[in-house]
């Protein structure tokens, strides 16, 4: 949900040959710029779609996915109705049994945002962590934070160790960190959801 340049669908079909992916991107302009300079690779299985992520989430078939991927942005903020605990139930509708879900949540201090966004996937989901570099994850600027979910336990071994290789390493967050981290924030329903915060002047330009 989210396609932007559709660098991550590429990368999974680098990956992972043969998997079928879809893919929803509301600025249809935006897909066809990049349909025109940056052609997928034609054995790529990517189907790429116009609309609203949550509305084009309502249409998919129950336990039809293996993974669900949030990365969606109007201007620099996710929008409200893709923060909820009713969006990360319609996600869980999607998923096969151990299908997992990751969403990029974008925040900074004091990471309000972010301890609301993992309070509303441990309303859905059995089994939540959060990835994070440090310096993000201590509220010292603001960055991305990837939240992962699923109804099964996750791979928190194999996380670790990728985040540790990575050439900008993350930390994994579960279990009584991830609960210190949530703290007293609670879920967010649709009736009280809010973009997510605006990113401080200049940080893009770092």
């Amino acid at each position: 949900l989210g396609g932007g340049a559709l660098t991550l669908p590429r990368y999974v079909a680098a990956t992972r040959p043969g998997s079928r992916q879809r893919v929803v991107e509301i600025d249809q302009p935006l897909t066809d710029l990049v349909r025109e300079h940056l052609p997928l690779p034609r054995n790529a299985r990517i189907r790429v779609r116009a609309g609203d992520a949550r509305a084009a989430l309502t249409t998919l078939h129950p336990a039809s996915a293996d993974a669900v991927v949030t990365d969606v942005f109007a201007g620099a903020r996710t929008p409200a109705h893709l923060t909820t605990v009713e969006f990360a139930r319609e996600v869980a509708r999607v998923l096969r049994p151990g299908g997992v879900y990751a969403a990029n949540v974008a925040d900074g201090p004091p990471l309000r945002f972010a301890r609301s966004q993992v309070a509303t996937l441990r309303q859905v989901f059995a089994h939540v962590c959060l990835l994070a570099e440090p310096g993000t994850m201590r509220g010292r600027r603001f960055g991305n934070l990837v939240a992962v979910a699923s109804d099964a336990e996750l791979p928190l071994a194999a996380l670790t160790r990728a985040c540790a290789r990575d050439p900008m390493p993350s930390r994994v967050v579960d279990g009584e960190d991830l609960e210190r981290f949530v703290g007293r924030a609670q879920p967010v329903t649709d009736a009280d959801a809010e973009p997510s915060p605006e990113p401080p002047e200049g940080v893009f330009a770092r």
